[in-house]
């Protein structure tokens, strides 16, 4: 499966939070964005998460107690068993990949260096989909989704459904928001 399949809401919840956790299992959000937790309650999450039918995508450079290693990466792969990572990290892609998960590259586009830069990592390590923040971009959207030709995400900075729309529009496939109030959106 691919990540455009499993894609049924257009929002993502990406919890910062975990209180918000509830919230997202019951938004309607069918993939979540794992961006707090560490090594003791990580695996509880994502069974909850799962038991709710969610995919579930863990930032490696969020969760603590985890290193940016191949071991820890094999370790979420066979232990933690989510659907698969996002990390700003291209080895970390390759390593997720060759232990069969999914990859999310996560991109900061500050510039038009960062962009091309963006473009060169993701050419050579070929992650499923792709996350660029800011995600209030459309014109930015457009043209990247013209040069990487993967399924696009726009974060960071989304703050109202008009945002969202614009994101979509412009070619994302999705759009992750850290807003539980977002994640009710009907998409």
């Amino acid at each position: 499966m691919n990540i455009v399949d499993m894609v049924e809401s257009q929002m993502i919840a990406s919890i910062k939070k975990e209180e918000d956790i509830d919230k997202a299992i019951n938004s309607n959000a069918n993939i979540a964005f794992l961006l707090t937790g560490n090594l003791i309650n990580m695996e509880d999450h994502i069974k909850r998460l799962r038991a709710a039918d969610m995919y579930i995508f863990i930032h490696l450079d969020f969760i603590d107690g985890i290193a940016n290693t191949r071991s820890a990466v094999s370790y979420i792969a066979k232990v933690w068993k989510p659907t698969g990572i996002i990390t700003t990290k291209s080895n970390l892609i390759k390593f997720a990949k060759e232990e069969g998960l999914m990859a999310i590259q996560r991109l900061f586009l500050i510039d038009f260096g960062a962009m091309k830069k963006g473009v060169d990592m993701i050419n050579s390590c070929k992650p499923d989909a792709v996350e660029v923040l800011p995600g209030l971009m459309p014109k930015i959207i457009d043209k990247l989704t013209r040069q990487i030709h993967l399924p696009l995400i726009a974060g960071g900075l989304i703050s109202d459904k008009e945002d969202v729309f614009a994101a979509l529009e412009a070619g994302a496939l999705a759009v992750s928001s850290g807003n539980p109030a977002m994640w009710t959106l009907d998409l």
